[in-house]
Formats: C-alpha cells, sequence, structure tokens
C-alpha cells in the first residue's frame, strides 16, 4: 500500500467498499464525539471476496480506546452483507493531523479554517 494514500483524494471504491465506509460512518471515536470516517482516520478499504482490509491510524499513539474502537470497526465492517472476516491494519504514516478532518467533520468540531 501507497503509504501517502489518504482516503479523500480521488480513491475510488467498489460498491462493496463504499457500503464498508458508510458502515464506518456509525463508529463515534469516544474522546472526540465524531465518527471515524470524517475525523479522516480511514486510510483505506480493500474487500478480497467476503474479506475486509482497513488500513487506519488513530489521534494519538496509545490511544487508551483503541481496543474499543477495533471492535466496533470490526463489527461495523462485518454488518455489511457479503462481508464474513475484517482485519484492520493500524498505521502511523501518514501521521494523522487535523487537515484531514472533512468538512463536515471540522464544523461538527467547532473548527475553522
Amino acid at each position: 500500500m501507497d503509504t501517502d494514500k489518504v482516503i479523500g483524494q480521488g480513491e475510488e471504491f467498489s460498491e462493496i467498499e463504499t457500503s464498508v465506509m458508510t458502515a464506518l460512518e456509525e463508529v463515534i471515536d469516544p474522546e472526540l464525539g465524531i465518527d471515524i470516517v470524517n475525523l479522516g482516520l480511514i486510510y483505506d478499504v480493500v474487500v478480497k471476496k467476503t474479506d475486509c482490509t482497513i488500513t487506519m491510524t488513530l489521534t494519538t499513539m496509545g490511544c487508551p480506546l483503541s481496543n474499543l474502537l477495533e471492535q466496533q470497526i470490526t463489527e461495523a465492517a462485518e454488518s455489511v452483507e457479503d462481508i464474513s472476516s475484517c482485519q484492520i491494519n493500524l498505521v502511523w504514516q501518514p501521521v494523522w493531523n487535523v487537515s484531514m478532518i472533512s468538512r463536515f467533520g471540522k464544523i461538527s468540531l467547532g473548527i475553522h479554517g
């Protein structure tokens, strides 16, 4: 995987990968109170047959809620029809920063600019 690739920068998804992204919008970061997709934590979603691989990051290393988030992400992905398993690939490059938050996310968090 190209570690400089970030969702929302022209990458195209299949229909099922889009469905996984939609399901992931239901996973809320408990610290910030906004979904992980709009926070920009999801870097890639790849579906091969019935297996899903999600490449993502966290807002900080050593996030105390990472296990809870991983469980919720797996459940959300596996709730999509035809997905039977989900693997999470946690990466630290590119480093997450506020510029990765969507416009909707910035408005929700009260970030201007």
